[in-house]
């Protein structure tokens, strides 16, 4: 049994009592269910884990009970993305709490501070030219998708198009 959120395909969902190990390198969530429809009320990740009891020890789990309902069944889904980094684990982890905005998830910091600072145009007018600029061919940029390397597709005027070999992701990048 399958489940697609967003465009992602999970496996489950499953009563949570009937889950096993082993699990590894997975975006997993967890459902409460009211009649016949599923509800996420949480989303997360697993690197790996070999404990059964992996769930019930989560920090959430409480939480999780509570908001499905102490007599109501949790339900687990899992999204194996064995060949993948953290980050792009946290990246659909993230894309799924911005769109669902699960009750348990409420408190997760999805933005972090951008390591890139907004100057204003005068800044610019005033500072001086960069000494070492990093060359186009040495910049690796990788999918926020799936974390695959992304490559030039076209070079236009003022921007550059880049396109996912893996998930066909496309983006665009002003030109220095």
């Amino acid at each position: 049994m399958s489940i697609q959120i967003l465009q992602y395909e999970f496996l489950g969902p499953i009563n949570l009592d009937e889950w096993g190990p082993p699990m590894e390198k997975v975006v997993f969530l967890i459902f409460s269910r009211k009649k016949d429809s599923f509800h996420i009320i949480y989303a997360g990740v697993c690197e790996k884990t070999e404990e059964k009891d992996y769930f019930i020890k989560n920090e959430d789990y409480k939480n999780w009970t509570k908001v499905s309902g102490f007599k109501n069944p949790l339900y687990l889904a899992i999204l194996p993305m064995f060949d993948s980094s953290p980050e792009a684990r946290m990246i659909v982890r993230n894309k799924i709490i911005r769109h669902y905005r699960p009750a348990c998830n409420a408190t997760t910091e999805l933005n972090k501070k951008p390591d890139y600072t907004i100057r204003t145009k005068s800044d610019l007018d005033n500072s001086k030219p960069l000494e070492k600029k990093i060359e186009k061919s040495e910049e690796k940029i990788s999918c926020p998708c799936c974390g695959s390397e992304m490559k030039i597709d076209k070079v236009l005027e003022n921007t550059t198009i880049v396109k996912c070999s893996s998930c066909g992701l496309s983006d665009t990048r002003l030109n220095s």
